[in-house]
């Protein structure tokens, strides 16, 4: 497996007639951060369960340090699930420390390493409260420290992000950055775009169940046409003749705003110089590389489903 921490090799999983993966083939570096993204029906919770060995995969391979999802790797795996779920009536510190020692840790080492954790995002304060009292956003970090305390080799993250307020999403940002960090492999699902395009080494995206992209976002980038948008009272249809233009797309009703489609390669500066030719006023020339939410939706044939920008 080289330094891939896991590998999946045509993986398939059917529910009865429905097919919820097929054929998916990925791997997750060690060290790496590896988003799995797509809209909710996309297939990756049922992807994320066949790599925890919760469900076997219909037809294919996973692989998680060299060998079948099982006994043998579960305490080098660190999970929080979609659904989450603590005891209520417990505190924060002794609800790490339970699951803690649920992995294998000794008493001392449980309780620094509680201790450790909820002081590094933020909870030092409220370790003795009971799970019930806590906000939301705190209890989902209780929930993430459960699934990191026993220092696992690779962590599987099933929407971290979701119904969480602003300030407590990028905490825990930045606590998945120190894991990778600290050499941590870590593979999260979402459909939230922008959270994926700030943290991710890598990119796997499902569509219907299928592999639409495997690799990086410059990768990703350069998979799709390129967009110059362009603002201008002009009319720009003219460009359709420029070399390196595919498309010209005209602005919606009550906007001046064009969106010039480029081959792959084409240059955006030739559409810039026709512009200066036809004596044609620009009051925008925009020639940014697409965010991830954009790439998402072209590979999605257009069909975003509820993935967020």
């Amino acid at each position: 497996m080289g330094d891939a921490v896991l590998e999946l090799s045509g993986v398939t999983k059917r529910y009865g007639d429905f097919l919820a993966v097929d054929r998916v083939t990925f791997t997750a570096p060690k060290g790496k951060i590896l988003g799995l993204l797509g809209p909710n029906g996309a297939g990756k919770t049922s992807t994320l369960r066949m790599i925890l060995g919760i469900t076997p995969p219909t037809d294919g391979k996973v692989e998680v340090f060299g060998r079948p999802p099982g006994r043998s790797v579960q305490r080098r795996i660190g999970y929080l699930p979609e659904e989450r779920g603590l005891y209520r009536r417990m505190t924060a510190f002794d609800t790490v420390v339970y699951f803690a020692k649920l992995k294998g840790l000794w008493g001392g080492k449980a309780r620094q390493r509680a201790h450790d954790l909820l002081e590094e995002l933020g909870l030092g304060h409220v370790k003795d409260r009971k799970i019930e009292a806590l906000s939301k956003g705190m209890a989902q970090k209780v929930q993430l420290i459960t699934a990191i305390a026993h220092e696992p080799e690779l962590v599987i993250l099933d929407e971290p992000f979701s119904g969480l307020d602003p300030i407590n999403q990028n905490e825990l940002e930045a606590a998945i950055r120190r894991l990778a960090d600290g050499g941590t492999t870590v593979l999260f699902s979402t459909h939230t775009m922008s959270h994926a395009e700030r943290l991710c080494d890598r990119f796997v995206i499902l569509v219907k169940g299928r592999k639409a992209f495997d690799g990086t976002l410059n990768e990703a980038r350069a998979a799709i046409p390129r967009t110059v948008k362009l603002e201008s009272p002009n009319d720009l249809s003219f460009l359709r003749g420029v070399k390196g233009v595919t498309n010209v797309v005209p602005p919606a009703e009550g906007s001046t705003h064009w969106d010039i489609i480029l081959a792959p390669g084409a240059d955006p500066q030739a559409v810039l110089a026709a512009c200066f030719e036809h004596n044609v006023k620009l009051t925008l020339f925009d020639t940014s590389p697409p965010t991830l939410h954009e790439v998402f939706v072209t590979l999605a044939g257009g069909d975003a489903g509820d993935a967020e920008p």
